[in-house]
């Protein structure tokens, strides 16, 4: 059984909020923003939330929660948004290959 008393109950989120398991993204999100990406990221990075449950919770492969952190490490929010994504992954292969 997981302990959830011996979590955080409010961390900061990705915009310098209060983050609590209330004000995550619901369940049941399908149109996935930047900032919401951001939340759960800065949940499970803060404790807030399992890796299992967030995958669980909002329906996510391990790779796609994987990479949504990648990207926040990399590049920090604008690393979510959906329309950079490839523009940062080849900015970053190219730094890897020639540094």
């Amino acid at each position: 059984m997981i302990d959830t008393e011996s979590r955080p109950k409010v961390i900061t989120g990705p915009l310098g909020e209060p983050l609590s398991r209330d004000t995550l993204p619901p369940a049941n999100t399908s149109r996935w923003v930047v900032r919401r990406k951001a939340e759960v990221v800065a949940a499970v990075n803060g404790g807030l939330l399992t890796i299992a449950e967030a995958c669980e919770r909002y329906d996510l492969t391990l790779e796609e929660l994987a990479s949504w952190q990648r990207s926040v490490e990399r590049e920090g929010m604008a690393g979510l948004r959906a329309t950079r994504v490839q523009h940062y992954r080849q900015a970053h292969e190219r730094k890897g290959k020639y540094s």
